[in-house]
């Protein structure tokens, strides 16, 4: 557990140190598109941040290579050099799609040619576990057009939902955490190795998400763009396809009797990481929808609207936060429920705390107004909109005449060897949207104070 720890956090720091020269650079490069109708964000903000995360995931790779126990990973399979293989390929489609906006079907293809590049080198499915049947074995053909469709479907559901600050890394960062849970405990508790470089590569993309994380929450500084979105989404992908389509269920032994009922029995398990959409359901929901929606209306499916689910959340009176809070608290739902169910089918407190909380996510979804209130002692540490609102005094009837000057001199804006001030509309040009007066002049200011900066 210790070189895992090391791995992801040599991961996320240099994530998050390359971060922020990536934004430089991206700005200098022009990587910041114009504002366009179904954006929720008011500026115009440098992409690219898929080029720190996909150094964070070299960075990874790199140091649990040199590791005691984790370098064994890369002795025994192929499927890291085949992760950073498609990972690469993907990177630099996205990278291109960042500052040029290439064609939708030429990213497919992209997409489709990364996922056959992981498949020629082992990265694949060769078996399936079905309910009530057992341990299928498919063809290589088979394999291979299942590999490139779990591929190709995860990498458009995570960029899909990548439309709020820190929410496609946030949820990914979730899925990724339960799957490590679950991987671990394959690897580590029933001493399977098969199920080594899925833990390695859900460790890493972890370390790439919480590296990201602080340089895009809201407001947002950078997006990660596609080159970070469809970078995450494979790297997701991967890790579900190593552990389902390479493990044989009946050597966990978890069940007496045949492989027959030792399949069935661990359907719960195996269904979340057969079908990677399950781990992020929110995602994969969005993305049917919006395939649905769109091809409804006679337009293309890969066409851009305002339709997602997080687009919806804002529209019924959620804030920025608070939809990407509940699109956390979704996903952290489905994802542990999955695990929790995983580990024992068996418990009904299980099934009973999942409907709970879901009660509790519906509850949150229909109180869009609600703004809950911290205690007065805890307001220095929450933001403004989270504090109490004092009352304000009212005015006292006589006022002294040199303290109703200096009031008559506030409002107006004017003292003694200063000009006055004529207040200026919002939303005019070259306004701050703090004061709404104008821009002022700090150096102006600094010099009469004394100071020579």
């Amino acid at each position: 557990m210790r070189e895992y720890l090391l791995t992801l956090c040599i991961t996320a720091a240099v994530t998050y140190l390359l971060t922020g020269p990536v934004r430089k650079f991206a700005i200098v490069a022009g990587a910041m598109p114009e504002i366009r109708a179904r954006d929720v964000h008011r500026e115009p903000t440098p992409r690219l941040g898929g080029i720190a995360m996909f150094f964070g995931l070299c960075a990874g790779l790199l140091v649990a290579d040199h590791l005691t126990n984790l370098s064994t990973v890369f002795e025994k399979s192929n499927e890291p050099r085949a992760l950073l293989s498609g990972a690469a390929l993907i990177w630099l489609i996205g990278v291109l799609d960042d500052k040029f906006e290439i064609d939708a079907l030429i990213k497919l293809g992209g997409q489709m040619i990364a996922a056959g590049v992981m498949v020629m080198q082992g990265l694949t499915i060769l078996w399936l576990p079905i309910p009530g049947v057992g341990t299928v074995a498919i063809t290589p053909w088979q394999g291979t057009l299942l590999t490139v469709a779990l591929v190709v479907i995860t990498i458009n559901a995570v960029n899909f939902v990548d439309g709020l600050d820190g929410l496609a890394a946030g949820m990914v960062c979730i899925a990724s955490l339960a799957f490590f849970m679950y991987a671990y405990r394959v690897w580590y508790g029933y001493g399977i190795e098969e199920a080594a470089p899925a833990t390695l590569f859900a460790t890493i993309l972890i370390g790439m998400c919480v590296g990201f994380l602080p340089h895009n929450m809201h407001p947002a500084r950078i997006f990660m763009g596609d080159s970070g979105s469809m970078l995450i989404g494979l790297v997701l992908a991967a890790s579900a396809i190593s552990i389902t389509g390479q493990i044989d269920p009946d050597r966990l032994n978890l069940f007496s009797g045949s492989e027959r009922n030792t399949v069935h029995q661990m359907v719960p398990a195996y269904i979340p990481l057969l079908m990677p959409l399950t781990i992020i359901a929110v995602p994969a929901a969005d993305l049917v929808l919006a395939i649905v929606r769109r091809t409804w209306r006679g337009q293309s499916p890969f066409a851009a609207d305002r339709g997602h689910l997080h687009h919806r959340l804002l529209e019924i009176g959620h804030s920025h936060s608070r939809a990407v809070l509940i699109m956390y608290f979704w996903s952290a739902l489905i994802a542990f429920g999955a695990l929790a169910y995983s580990v024992n089918s068996a418990s009904m407190w299980i099934v009973l705390g999942v409907v709970f909380l879901s009660f509790i996510g519906l509850v949150l979804l229909l109180l869009p107004r609600f703004t809950p209130r911290t205690p007065r002692w805890a307001e220095a540490f929450v933001p403004p909109r989270y504090r109490r609102r004092r009352a304000v005094a009212e005015p006292t009837a006589t006022i002294p005449q040199s303290a109703s000057a200096e009031t008559a001199a506030d409002a107006t804006g004017t003292r003694s060897g200063e000009e006055p001030r004529t207040p200026v509309a919002a939303g005019a040009a070259h306004v701050n949207g703090a004061t709404a007066i104008g821009s002022r002049s700090r150096l102006l200011d600094r010099r009469k104070a004394g100071t020579s900066r």
